[in-house]
C-alpha cells in the first residue's frame, strides 16, 4: 500500500492495526499521525486513547502489552512508538523480545492502532520484523520530496491557507527559508497573515519578510559570483562581515556549494537524474536542482579549478599567511569575473 491510498483509507474511518512510517521527513510523518488522531480517535477521548511509547525506555514485550489490553472507556486506542532498533539497524541498551511482537502481528488486537515512528531513513529489510510488517501491516515511506513535488507541495500549502503565489514567488520561499517543511510551513503562515486573506505573496514580500540564516545568505552570494555580479556579491559579502560572520565560515561554505555543483555536474553528465544525484550524494532533491542550475553555464573544469583555489585558500587563512577577509574578497571577485588565480600570486 501506498501513502495516497492509506490516507484514503483513513479518510473514510477505517485503519490498520499496524503501521511502520520510516524516513527522514518527521513533518510528513507527524501529519500523517495527526491524519490518524483526527480522522479515528474523538477529541474528547484522546487523554485515554493516545499513548506514546519509545523502544529506547519500553522493552518490546511492554508495548505489546500495552496492545494487546482492551482499550478503557473507548472504542479504540493510538499506540505510538518511536523506535531505531526494531525495524532498523539501530540499538538499544534494553533487551527486546521480538519474537512477542511476531506473534502479535500476526493476529492484533482490532481495538488497537500501533504506530512506529522508525528513527531511520530506511528499514533493515533481514529482519522478520520488516518482512511480516509488510505483509501483516502497513509500511510507509517518508522521504523528501523531488524539486517538483517540494514545489507543488508549496503552492498547496499556500492555497491552504487562503494565499496565492507564483512559481517565482514559491523559487523565492524556498532560496530564503531552506526545504524543511517545518519551517517553511511556518513562514507561509507568517506571509499569510501579512499579505492577508486572498492576498498573493510576492518575491519582494519574502525577502522582506524572510530572516535568512548564514547558510542561506551565502547561497544568494554564490549565486551572485556565478552569475558575474561582482557587485552584489561584494555587497553580500559586507552584510556578512557586519553580521559578525568569521570568513573561514563563508569560506566552507562557498566551498561546499562549489562542491555540490561540481558533484551534480558530474553526475547529471553520466545520466543520473537529479533525483538519482539527490540519492548518491545525501542531498535534498531541491538542492540538486538549484545546483544543476548554477552549474549549468559552467564547465566541471571551471569548477574543478574554482574549487581547488578556494581550498588553498582555506589552508592559507587557517596558516596566517593571508588577510581572511582580502583573501576571500579577491576569491569572490576572482570567479565573478572568471580569472583563474595566477601562478605569480599563489607565491
Amino acid at each position: 500500500m501506498d501513502l495516497k491510498t492509506a490516507v484514503k483509507e483513513i479518510k473514510r474511518g477505517e485503519s490498520r492495526s499496524l503501521y511502520v512510517l520510516y524516513g527522514t521527513e518527521k513533518y510528513r510523518m507527524q501529519e500523517f499521525v495527526q491524519l490518524l488522531v483526527d480522522k479515528l480517535i474523538p477529541e474528547e477521548h484522546r487523554d485515554f486513547a493516545i499513548m506514546k511509547m519509545d523502544t529506547t525506555e519500553h522493552a518490546i514485550e511492554t508495548v505489546v502489552e500495552e496492545a494487546e489490553t482492551m482499550p478503557f472507556l473507548v472504542e479504540r486506542k493510538l499506540i505510538l512508538v518511536k523506535d531505531h532498533s526494531i525495524f532498523a539497524s539501530g540499538k538499544d541498551k534494553l533487551e527486546h523480545r521480538t519474537d512477542r511482537l511476531l506473534a502479535y502481528m500476526a493476529s492484533p488486537l482490532e481495538s488497537s492502532i500501533v504506530v512506529f515512528l522508525v528513527q531511520a531513513d530506511k528499514l533493515d529489510e533481514r529482519k522478520k520484523t520488516v518482512k511480516l510488517a509488510k505483509t501483516a501491516g502497513v509500511v510507509l515511506p517518508f522521504q523528501p520530496f523531488s524539486a517538483d513535488e517540494l514545489m507543488q507541495w508549496v503552492a498547496k500549502q499556500v492555497e491552504s491557507v487562503g494565499s496565492k503565489i507564483d512559481a517565482q514567488g514559491i523559487e523565492a520561499l524556498l532560496n530564503n527559508a531552506g526545504t524543511q517543511l517545518q519551517t517553511l510551513s511556518a513562514e507561509i503562515e507568517k506571509l499569510s497573515l501579512y499579505v492577508g486573506p486572498g492576498g498573493s505573496i510576492h518575491a519582494d514580500t519574502i525577502g522582506q519578510l524572510i530572516t535568512k540564516t548564514t547558510e542561506q545568505n551565502v547561497f544568494r552570494l554564490v549565486e551572485d559570483v556565478i552569475k558575474r555580479r561582482p557587485e552584489q556579491a561584494m555587497q553580500m559579502f559586507r552584510e556578512l562581515l557586519k553580521q559578525k560572520e568569521e570568513p573561514i565560515k563563508i569560506l566552507a561554505l562557498i566551498i561546499r556549494q562549489l562542491r555540490m555543483m561540481l558533484q551534480v555536474k558530474e553526475l547529471t553528465g553520466q545520466s543520473f537524474s537529479q533525483q538519482q544525484a539527490a540519492s548518491q550524494l545525501g542531498l535534498h532533491p531541491y538542492a540538486v536542482k538549484v545546483a544543476a542550475e548554477q552549474a549549468r553555464s559552467h564547465d566541471a573544469a571551471s569548477l574543478a579549478i574554482w574549487l581547488a583555489e578556494a581550498a588553498e585558500l582555506d589552508y592559507e587563512m587557517k596558516s596566517g599567511r593571508v588577510d581572511k577577509t582580502l583573501g576571500l574578497e579577491l576569491l569572490i571577485l576572482r570567479i565573478a569575473a572568471d580569472m583563474p588565480r595566477t601562478k605569480e600570486a599563489r607565491r
